[in-house]
């Protein structure tokens, strides 16, 4: 399977840094380059990439518009977000997060860790949580202006579905999730599914948002 990238980002040197490693790595393609986030949704619509690698901070139409408008097009449902910032603490990036975006990485990354996240986010079977992610998610969702959630929709799922989601806010995987409950890989799958079904989550990202925001789990902990 080829993974097709569209990369957004208003510096040429960078897209250009991020272009060489992806087209000199088999398995990926660039199928689009865009200097602000409005142009960034213009080729998610015409490419439909698996991803788009999105900066926060461009001109016109920022990074976190951007994210929004792919998430929030039904037409766009298959097309992933995946933000760089070059802050680890940026409130910009836990909106994003809220907005749907797949994942989170700094621009300082290593180049194997941009690609294992591509990769991750692509295959949609699990979150990219690297530790700064849910530091910065337990540093806004501690504020109470920032408690926004329905809990009504935590409401609706079972305990064992609740221990599920807990894990998945942790950032495990569903293999990791299995090993932990001691049950099987397409089970943990098949819970990660009914949760996302019945607090109609777009993906791990949003059910890590919403175990935080819930109070299922503690912000900092």
């Amino acid at each position: 399977m080829t993974i097709r990238v569209v990369l957004a980002d208003d510096q040429a040197l960078v897209r250009a840094g991020f272009r060489v490693l992806l087209e000199t790595e088999d398995g990926f393609e660039v199928c689009g380059e865009a200097d602000d986030g409005g142009e960034a949704v213009e080729l998610a619509k015409r490419h439909r990439p698996d991803v788009v690698v999105m900066d926060i901070r461009m001109p016109v139409v920022d990074g976190l518009e951007a994210t929004r408008r792919i998430t929030a097009d039904e037409e766009l449902a298959s097309v992933k977000v995946l933000v760089l910032t070059t802050f680890d603490i940026d409130e910009y990036v836990y909106d994003a997060l809220r907005a749907g975006a797949s994942g989170f990485l700094l621009k300082d990354t290593e180049p194997v860790e941009l690609l294992r996240a591509l990769r991750v986010i692509a295959d949609g079977e699990s979150l990219l949580a690297p530790t700064v992610t849910r530091r910065l998610i337990a540093e806004f969702v501690g504020r109470p202006e920032n408690r926004r959630v329905d809990t009504q929709a935590v409401q609706q799922i079972t305990g064992r579905e609740r221990e599920v989601l807990a894990l998945v806010a942790g950032g495990l995987s569903n293999d990791e999730i299995a090993a932990q409950l001691v049950i099987s890989t397409a089970t943990a799958r098949t819970h990660v599914s009914r949760i996302m079904t019945k607090v109609g989550a777009r993906d791990r990202a949003q059910l890590v948002v919403l175990a935080y925001e819930s109070g299922l789990v503690a912000p900092g902990r």
